[in-house]
């Protein structure tokens, strides 16, 4: 299972550095990630295989986990559309994304309140 963990980290030199060598270093290897800066703050999404050991090292290097929670990861073919199709798919089975990012790979990374729905739906 794939799961994504949400980190806060300062928006300084560094602090991306710190989540990567704390994760590095734990032998925890990064799937995918994705950031957004809200002012002095970025929201890190962390993409990995084993969340508890992930929590566990960076909470121990002081790194602040505001979330954790298990996530589909959808192979894809590096072509135009293919994002639309997988998307498609899964909002014709009702289901709402509410988060998505790349990860290593051409693995679409998908949030989703029905996960169980989501997988199915993306095939």
């Amino acid at each position: 299972m794939a799961y994504d963990i949400t980190v806060l980290i300062d928006d300084l030199p560094g602090a991306l550095a710190q989540v990567g060598e704390t994760l590095g270093k734990a032998g925890i290897n990064i799937d995918g990630y994705c950031s957004f800066t809200s002012g002095i703050k970025t929201q890190l999404h962390v993409l990995v295989q084993d969340a508890e050991a992930a929590r566990s090292v960076l909470e121990a290097g002081g790194i602040q986990v505001l979330q954790e929670r298990e996530v589909l990861t959808v192979d894809m073919t590096d072509n135009p559309g293919e994002l639309g199709k997988v998307a498609r798919r899964i909002a014709d089975a009702g289901v709402n994304i509410d988060m998505v990012y790349m990860g290593t790979e051409s693995r679409l990374v998908v949030a989703a309140y029905d996960l169980d729905k989501a997988r199915e739906a993306a095939g």
